[in-house]
C-alpha cells in the first residue's frame, strides 16, 4: 500500500491498544484513571505492507520497537483515553508515512568557477581587512 494512502482504520487488525496510568500533572484524574495509551503495531504480520516496507520500518525505527518486535507509539498528553488513543493513532500514521516516503536521490554538484573565484576573492578581501587593523610591525634596523 502507498504510504500516503495509509489510514489508522486499515491497520486496526494488527494494532493492540493498552492503557496505563499517566504521569505528570492532572491531580486526582491521573491517580485513578488509565489514560496513557500505548499502540503496538505488528507490522511484520500486516498484509498491507510489502517486505521492503517492513524492512525499512525495522531499520528506521529501532528505538520504537517493543521487545516482541512490534512498533510502539505512546500518548499521554490528553486527559481522556479517547483523545490519547486518537493522538497515538495519528502519530503512528505520521511515523509510517515519513518512514515509507520515497526520497529523491541527491545528485552531487560542484560549485561553478565564478562561485569559487568569488569565494576566494572575498577571503582575500577579508584577510586584507584584518591585516589593516593590526599595528604595524617594527622594522629591524
Amino acid at each position: 500500500m502507498a504510504p500516503d494512502q495509509l489510514e489508522i482504520e486499515h491497520l486496526e487488525p494488527w494494532i493492540d491498544v493498552q492503557f496505563a496510568r499517566s504521569s505528570g500533572p492532572g491531580g486526582q484524574n491521573v491517580n485513578k484513571v488509565n489514560t496513557r495509551t500505548t499502540l503496538l503495531f505488528d507490522f511484520q504480520a500486516c498484509d498491507l505492507l510489502t517486505d521492503a516496507q517492513k524492512d525499512r520500518i525495522a531499520r528506521s525505527l529501532p528505538t520504537r520497537m517493543s521487545r516482541d518486535g512490534r512498533l510502539r507509539v505512546v500518548s499521554q498528553k490528553a486527559r481522556t483515553q479517547g483523545a490519547n488513543r486518537a493522538a497515538a493513532g495519528e502519530r503512528l500514521i505520521e511515523l509510517l508515512r515519513e518512514t515509507l516516503r520515497r526520497r529523491k536521490p541527491r545528485r552531487p554538484t560542484r560549485p561553478s568557477r565564478a562561485v569559487r573565484e568569488r569565494r576566494l576573492r572575498e577571503k582575500r578581501e577579508r584577510g586584507e581587512t584584518k591585516r589593516r587593523r593590526q599595528a604595524p610591525r617594527p622594522t629591524l634596523d
